[in-house]
């Protein structure tokens, strides 16, 4: 692990992802503060007047390695500094959720 250079505290660096609806967001976080958060919306909804847990499903399958890979390059922040990924697990939609 990476130590801080200001005070020689180890870094934690957390990627959280959350895709329990119609968006898919990524943030990294390096001891509590973040670095970058990134989020794809899903526009396909309004045709519908909410939410339809199947495009949801398939837009969150389109986004989510665009969405990761923007969260990291922005906060500058490579896959092997990573101490642990954060995930929606539920509650939310059964289709967004079974694909993690």
């Amino acid at each position: 692990m990476e130590k801080s250079k200001m005070n020689g505290q180890r870094e934690i660096h957390i990627l959280a992802i959350e895709s329990s609806c119609d968006e898919t967001s990524a943030a990294v976080v390096r001891n509590g503060l973040i670095l970058s958060n990134v989020t794809a919306g899903q526009e396909i909804h309004a045709r519908y007047g909410g939410v339809v847990p199947e495009l949801a499903s398939r837009a969150h399958q389109q986004h989510i390695v665009t969405v990761v890979h923007a969260a990291l390059s922005e906060a500058n922040v490579p896959k092997s500094a990573l101490s642990a990924i954060a995930f929606t697990r539920g509650p939310g939609l059964i289709g967004s959720l079974h694909n993690w």
